[in-house]
């Protein structure tokens, strides 16, 4: 069976990162349909209506409609914000076994309407989700991509970028590994305005300290903790890295991006969905890309894979 084309998208969870979602679709123009799907009706029309008023000044035509999962049966993209919410102090593995059990339950109506898209979660823990929406899909592992470290990703360069005096933009690093608090980022295989980035830290540091260096990543992991005590919830920066990778998707850019992906023997790990850097796409992963970790990232990633496994056989995945 094909995988279905188009650019309709059926979005699950009209929550604060689904509604961020949504309203960057409408402004970038990436689909000509989006249904969205919420057990909230009456709230999720009145999205639906603000977002169809945004249109005319969008400059592009899309349609958006209070969805079924009937919709997902044309779809070409199903991205799941749906499932409970971390809370101030609650890591996002302590929300494993609620959302585990939400998602039995969409992803069984999803695939009961005949979808054969690609399935991007976004729910968190999103690693652990991705797997599980893997599993319960039967789809190919291609086809199942989490958001992964994009939001990380994001915070670092930036972080970074402010740091060195530099446009995000032209800074290359990834944070890989666990969406959470085992996450680690590669400055091994990082670089700024063409120059290695441990080399320009380095001269940069002349004027400061090592310990500055590791406060950006701190920074980096822990900015959700500040940001959901500050306004309750994350949805901007989730909701742009969402549309970047429907972007990737649906103008098969053959971009890479750090996703949550399925590893088969990458980095000498196998059946865990983890954030690393992949090829994307109009088909989902192309392809996972492995970066050439030093000593102690290629311990820390295996400890971020190990912490996630350990999880999911306590949640019986």
């Amino acid at each position: 069976m094909s995988l279905t084309t188009g650019t309709k998208i059926v979005l699950i969870g009209a929550g604060d990162v689904g509604v961020a979602y949504a309203y960057a679709l409408v402004n970038q123009g990436l689909c000509d349909h989006l249904a969205i799907i919420d057990i909230n009706e009456r709230k999720t029309w009145g999205h639906v209506q603000d977002l169809n008023h945004a249109v005319p000044w969008a400059g592009h035509s899309v349609h958006v409609s209070v969805g079924s999962y009937e919709d997902c049966a044309d779809a070409a993209l199903v991205v799941n914000c749906a499932g409970v919410a971390q809370k101030p102090g609650e890591t996002r593995l302590d929300l494993v076994g609620r959302n585990v059990a939400i998602f039995e339950d969409i992803v069984g109506k999803v695939m009961v309407s005949g979808f054969n898209g690609i399935f991007l979660v976004a729910t968190n823990p999103v690693d652990i989700l991705s797997y599980a929406t893997w599993k319960l899909s039967g789809l190919p592992s291609s086809q199942v991509i989490g958001s992964g470290t994009i939001l990380d990703t994001a915070r670092y360069r930036y972080a970074l970028g402010r740091y060195l005096d530099l446009a995000p933009t032209s800074v290359h690093a990834y944070v890989i590994g666990e969406h959470g608090d085992t996450e680690l980022p590669v400055l091994s295989a990082g670089s700024a305005g063409g120059v290695p980035l441990q080399r320009m830290l380095t001269a940069q540091m002349e004027a400061s300290t090592p310990s500055e260096v590791d406060h950006i990543f701190e920074q980096t992991r822990d900015a959700a903790y500040e940001i959901i005590q500050a306004k309750g919830s994350t949805s901007f920066g989730i909701g742009m890295g969402l549309a970047r990778i429907t972007q990737a998707i649906f103008h098969n850019q053959d971009v890479v991006l750090p996703v949550s992906a399925l590893l088969e023997g990458h980095y000498g790990l196998d059946d865990v969905y983890i954030g690393t850097p992949a090829v994307i796409d109009r088909r989902g992963v192309r392809h996972v890309v492995e970066l050439d970790l030093d000593e102690d990232e290629s311990q820390k990633f295996a400890h971020s894979a190990d912490v996630l496994r350990t999880v999911m056989r306590e949640a019986g995945l």
